[in-house]
């Protein structure tokens, strides 16, 4: 594997998520360093043969998976303020996805170490030739980077083949997903490449379409929600329906990544007006009907 040129200043190395070269005159920046025994040596190969010194690394977000590496590259680590307890803590990104500390081992790219971020940003910062975008939902400080025609998008849209194997897009905050898929979309329109983190590099009408299976998603399982909250349920059973209506084997590790974007889809329903919480053999949720 090399890398892959997406614009003159711009190099793409593949993986999940994938990492971002941003090329300036005087040196290399790694968008993304993410996780994997020896992806640090490989990203560091490839840095070597562009004979320019690495200067930094930034974070789309302090996910484990697009961070971990970072503590075997010399180089100081970059992320938006709000990520910053995220991507340096253990316990908080297992609070993120399993609601307290995980059962070890249990969670994909949980890791015990710490991870020591060096400095932060604020959405529409310039940070090393590149224009710093919010596209919250995903994470709270979820950042776009963009530079020469192309945003490197992280995780605030996926690739087709991700959304078919989970079944709903990771996130913590319905409304602001779609507002950055609005964002996307507009980009995609101008012409923009877009790099999602997991899936394909999309430009045109491909990333048009690629953003909007993201939001059809995300808004067929809302939908879902409604017809299936006529009867009291869980958020695990509410869940195990929505995936099962989306042809989603299940499986205990799936099930608990999508607990949380089901939870946001709760959050987002209650705050409509449209359903209520009830305790009826645990705590459950259904429709108003008041």
């Amino acid at each position: 594997m090399g890398l892959r040129k997406i614009a003159d200043d711009f190099y793409l190395y593949p993986g999940s998520p994938s990492t971002g070269f941003k090329i300036l005159e005087d040196g290399v920046v790694l968008v993304d360093p993410g996780h994997g025994k020896g992806r640090h040596k490989d990203l560091l190969r490839e840095v070597r043969k562009l004979k320019k010194p690495l200067l930094a690394q930034i974070a789309t977000h302090g996910h484990a998976d697009h961070i971990t590496v970072s503590r075997k590259i010399d180089a100081p680590l970059y992320t938006h303020r709000f990520e910053f307890s995220i991507a340096e803590s253990p316990l908080a990104r297992e609070v993120l996805t399993f609601g307290s500390k995980a059962p070890r081992g249990f969670l994909a790219y949980s890791i015990p170490e710490e991870i020591r971020v060096h400095g932060i940003f604020e959405w529409d910062d310039e940070l090393f030739g590149l224009k710093v975008l919010g596209l919250p939902g995903h994470s709270p400080g979820m950042s776009g980077f963009l530079s020469s025609g192309v945003i490197y998008a992280g995780d605030s849209f996926f690739g087709e083949k991700l959304l078919e194997t989970v079944g709903l897009p990771y996130l913590l905050d319905v409304g602001a997903f779609l507002e950055s898929l609005k964002v996307l979309e507009e980009l995609a329109l101008s012409g923009t490449t877009l790099v999602p983190s997991h899936g394909s590099v999309v430009s045109g009408e491909g990333a048009v379409s690629l953003v909007s299976a993201n939001r059809k998603r995300l808004t067929s399982s809302i939908d879902l929600a409604r017809g299936l909250l006529r009867e009291p349920l869980s958020v695990d059973e509410l869940a195990l329906a929505i995936m099962k209506a989306l042809n989603v084997e299940p499986s205990p590790k799936k099930l608990a990544l999508n607990l949380v974007p089901v939870r946001a889809i709760i959050a987002h329903l209650y705050n409509l007006g449209e359903i209520k919480a009830v305790a009826e053999k645990g705590l459950k949720w259904v429709i108003r009907r008041d």
